[in-house]
């Protein structure tokens, strides 16, 4: 069994999703956003550092994925962006958390088949994979997708390792 913390960072609105990895089975644990509003960008980035240590703290998850940082609509949102997601990886890095980065197109390939899916159609395929009652918010289905597509890149990985001890080529 392992924890899983997906982060969809963002500078206004940080969502997370935290999953319970049983074997190939992913079971929906936790999952909210961080809205830090119009404040200056000093007091936003430190509302999410100590917004996502309390939700670490909360939960105990072992290992942390997060979105890429990807090319917004300017230069001064693509900087803000990182900034947010950088506060994001030390809050789980001080955690002591594995990282793991994915691109929002591998998210959505990994949650909905297809990498060029659109938001409505991830939030409703982590409803039915987590089997909740209703949609959650963009942002934290967002985050779930990316904590999904880490479970789902974890057992691939974990199943080509046991296939390659079989046939003897792992020493």
């Amino acid at each position: 069994m392992t924890l899983i913390l997906g982060i969809d960072p963002g500078s206004r609105i940080t969502g997370y999703g935290v999953i319970r990895q049983v074997g190939s089975r992913n079971e929906f644990v936790a999952c909210g956003c961080l809205k830090v509003g119009e404040e200056d960008m000093t007091d936003r980035l430190t509302a999410i550092y100590k917004g996502l240590r309390e939700v670490i703290a909360t939960h105990l998850p072992l290992e942390c994925a997060i979105e890429k940082v990807f090319l917004g609509k300017s230069a001064d949102s693509a900087l803000k962006l990182g900034q947010a997601r950088g506060v994001a990886i030390v809050a789980a890095a001080n955690s002591g958390l594995s990282i793991s980065e994915y691109s929002a197109r591998q998210v959505k390939l990994a949650v909905v088949g297809k990498g060029a899916a659109e938001k409505h159609q991830v939030q409703h395929m982590v409803k039915l994979l987590l089997k909740l009652d209703e949609i959650p918010q963009a942002d934290a289905a967002d985050a779930l997708a990316i904590a999904l597509c880490h479970a789902n890149t974890r057992s691939s990985l974990v199943r080509m390792a046991g296939s390659a001890v079989r046939r003897g080529r792992v020493r």
